[in-house]
């Protein structure tokens, strides 16, 4: 049978065709169009996310056996709030993941209602990006808006929604709503109270894996395949991005160094932070749970200098000149928070910032500067994590940046841990085909999924010679931000 991966992404959609035992078909990829209305907003049309997704189901399932498409799911971005009036229309455009106009009501609910009520609701605290500041901040800018939502929905599940006709989420999204108890699996009556909505404004919550419905009829005939096809309820981009390398079970970790860059590790039970706000404690896409660290700008640094500032798209070139000496004995940081921070900051003025250039700075200077800081900030979520007791010996590794082996070896020595290569790095389309396959019965349960298809090429291991050296600019890197913090908003 065919299973087919949905990942619904900020820029793109990647559709993803799977065989039953994990073998890659067919990619297909749609990009849709990015609104920044004001400066630090970020938003998207819906109806472009489904009509690129149709569109490129058409165009994946060319030439194929169509009679052996079983089942559809999804991995998409997180936190953008969809709202759907009486008539089912989208209100206005989806506020996204990356959007920072909520600080006053980030702010509202971490020192009025207090982080501590935050934890005891959902088991987080509020960030600029979650869900529930976006409803806080339609409710005091948009009241009109406020007043027509019917329903409440995230990018991905906008998606199943109009595939299937079931208005549904599950789990490891809805964490990153604020408005989930993400320890006993239900929607919190507090958080609702605190936003003004009602639950019956909220999905039916599902597992990842779970069937929600089957593919409506007029869409069936439009793309040419059984409208007993499955749809299954999906995951977050970063849950669903873990099934696809494997990291499911108890201690698994993977880093993802894409648009944002994550560090996520795998429990098999709820893990508290017990004030340890850096990270988050959400659920995890096999029905367990996981802690996850989140930078917003990771490889979009690199994207950002090289393209933005150099005017050049020979990534590879710009770091041809980093060889092995230079590694660790870098003077010039770089602080990667070109959209503000998340974790472990949560600080949404924080500012991308380059610090100890002198008259002898050089370009491969500034470019290995901002490939190290990008992973100094990924060490600081792993520190938080091992505040917490959870030792982190190895981990997968995937996202774009993942692909260049001198960030690779940058990152195993900062990090100074094993990093494994998997032999795929499709990331949230993976996991949504894998999904569907245990949707359909194809497999008894995720983590079996993984143990069958998910396979380790390769590995970088860190020099202990050179990891002593990271650890060394990484202690000066965290007295960097510290010693900024007042300063960014009196520039803002």
């Amino acid at each position: 049978m065919l299973y087919i991966g949905i990942d619904l992404g900020t820029s793109a959609v990647k559709l993803l065709l799977m065989e039953s035992g994990g073998k890659i078909v067919k990619i297909v990829s749609k990009e849709y169009a990015l609104s920044f209305p004001n400066p630090g907003w970020s938003e998207q049309n819906p109806e472009d996310w489904y009509d690129q997704s149709v569109a490129g189901l058409k165009e994946l399932l060319d030439g194929q056996d169509k009679s052996q498409v079983a089942g559809i799911s999804f991995g998409g971005q997180m936190h953008g709030l969809v709202i759907l009036d009486k008539d089912d229309q989208v209100i206005r455009p989806a506020i996204l993941w990356n959007d920072g106009r909520t600080t006053a009501e980030t702010d509202f609910l971490n020192y009025n209602i207090g982080k501590e009520e935050l934890e005891k609701y959902t088991a987080n605290i509020a960030y600029a990006g979650f869900t529930a500041p976006k409803i806080l901040w339609i409710k005091e800018h948009e009241p009109e808006n406020f007043a027509k939502i019917r329903k409440i929905m995230l990018p991905k599940d906008y998606l199943a929604y109009r595939l299937s006709g079931t208005f549904s989420t599950d789990y490891s999204d809805a964490s990153g709503m604020l408005l989930l108890d993400v320890e006993n699996k239900c929607w919190s009556k507090e958080m609702c109270d605190i936003c003004g909505i009602t639950e019956e404004k909220l999905p039916r919550l599902y597992e990842s894996y779970e069937k929600i419905g089957t593919l409506k009829k007029d869409i069936a005939a439009e793309l040419g395949i059984a409208n007993e096809v499955v749809i299954a309820a999906g995951g977050g981009d970063n849950a669903a991005s873990a099934v696809g390398t494997g990291t499911v079970g108890e201690g698994k970790c993977n880093i993802s160094l894409g648009t944002s860059g994550t560090l996520f590790i795998s429990s098999d039970h709820f893990v508290p932070t017990n004030g340890h706000t850096a990270l988050h404690s959400f659920a995890h896409s096999d029905g367990h749970y996981h802690l996850m660290g989140c930078m917003l700008s990771a490889a979009s640094c690199n994207k950002w200098w090289n393209e933005e500032i150099l005017h050049t798209r020979d990534y590879s070139a710009e770091q041809s000149d980093i060889t092995d000496e230079k590694l660790g004995e870098n003077h010039v940081f770089y602080l990667p928070y070109l959209m503000g921070e998340r974790s472990p900051l949560n600080d949404p003025l924080a500012r991308g910032t380059f610090v100890g250039m002198t008259m002898d700075t050089t370009r491969s200077d500034m470019t290995q500067a901002v490939l190290e800081g990008v992973i100094f900030g990924l060490r600081d979520s792993l520190e938080v994590a091992r505040s917490l007791g959870i030792e982190v010996e190895k981990s997968t590794i995937v996202g774009g940046g993942a692909k260049s082996p001198l960030w690779r070896k940058m990152a195993a020595n900062i990090l100074n841990i094993r990093l494994e290569f998997p032999s795929s790095e499709e990331g949230p389309s993976m996991g949504g085909a894998m999904l569907a396959a245990v949707a359909c019965g194809e497999y008894p349960d995720v983590k079996s999924a993984c143990e069958k298809i998910v396979e380790i090429t390769g590995c970088e291991e860190p020099d202990p010679e050179l990891a002593a050296k990271y650890e060394k600019r990484y202690q000066q890197f965290r007295k960097i931000y510290p010693a900024l913090k007042e300063v960014f908003p009196q520039i803002q």
